[in-house]
């Protein structure tokens, strides 16, 4: 009698969690504010180390709805930068792939100051950068030891500082075993003149792993709005259970009505990349 009891007993729990599991999975939609749409500027203009650099692009789109699955592009924009020297370098808009604007006479020089200008919707978008310098990449050492654990595998790619300067790097790693790359930031302060490397673990490396590191050389100012990017993702110590940041404005400003201004970072980085399979 008793082992009857606890049989239906168990019978009535595990039929109240298959209805709460059930019901967990409902999707709900919460009513969200619209803000008015915002440029989005993605002008990151690269020069790879034995390349010409002179095809470049910058992407244009608008904020949108949380719940739009779909980017608007923002197209019929003009697009231009001009460096210090007075020369234009007009971006035109790629038929096939509205929001897309193609240089293809850029002359990338090292220190060079460039402008960048955008007019859309009646508005003038600008922003001032240098072109920086990166090092060589000298070095890549594999060690399968790493790691918390000491279980895992990692690589590290060495450069050179360049020296007598305050300099500030991008790391860029992009691995077969993951879909998006992942980022980090590094200056000079404590390896100033000295020999810096760049490390990248993943608990997914494997042999046969093919990973591209792309080094940048970044202005002090893209370094710390990177650097905030990344800590706001969680890269830094950030957490999702965190206040909720105020938006990160970039360096592009609005000189037609300050207020409006358009999110993203107009940069400009000499380059340098090598690939590696995990051995």
């Amino acid at each position: 009698f008793l082992t009857i009891l606890n049989f239906n007993f168990m019978k009535k729990i595990i039929l109240f969690l298959v209805i709460a599991l059930t019901s967990c999975e409902e999707v709900v939609n919460i009513p969200l504010e619209t803000a008015k749409p915002k440029l989005v500027v993605d002008a990151s203009i690269k020069w790879q180390k034995g390349t010409a650099g002179n095809e470049q692009l910058i992407k244009l789109s608008t904020t949108s709805n949380f719940y739009n699955n779909n980017i608007p592009k923002v197209s019929n924009a003009i697009v231009f930068i001009t460096d210090e020297n007075g020369m234009i370098y007009n971006f035109i808009e790629d038929v096939a792939n509205a929001g897309d604007y193609w240089c293809y006479n850029f002359t990338p020089e090292l220190i060079l100051n460039y402008t960048l200008t955008i007019i859309y919707n009646g508005e003038t978008f600008t922003a001032n950068e240098k072109l920086m310098p990166c090092p060589n990449i000298t070095n890549i050492e594999q060690n399968n030891n790493g790691g918390f654990t000491g279980e895992d595998i990692e690589v590290k790619y060495y450069f050179n500082d360049i020296v007598n300067e305050e300099n500030y790097y991008l790391f860029r790693f992009q691995s077969s075993e993951n879909a998006v790359p992942e980022l980090d930031v590094l200056e000079d302060t404590f390896f100033q003149n000295n020999e810096m490397f760049a490390y990248y673990s993943n608990e997914k490396l494997k042999t046969g792993t093919n990973l591209d590191f792309t080094l940048y050389g970044i202005s002090k100012n893209y370094y710390n709005y990177v650097n905030i990017i990344l800590g706001i993702a969680g890269n830094n110590g950030g957490s999702p259970f965190t206040t909720p940041p105020a938006t990160l404005r970039g360096n592009i400003i609005n000189q037609t009505n300050f207020d409006n201004f358009a999110l993203g970072y107009f940069n400009l980085s000499e380059t340098d990349v090598r690939n590696y399979i995990v051995e």
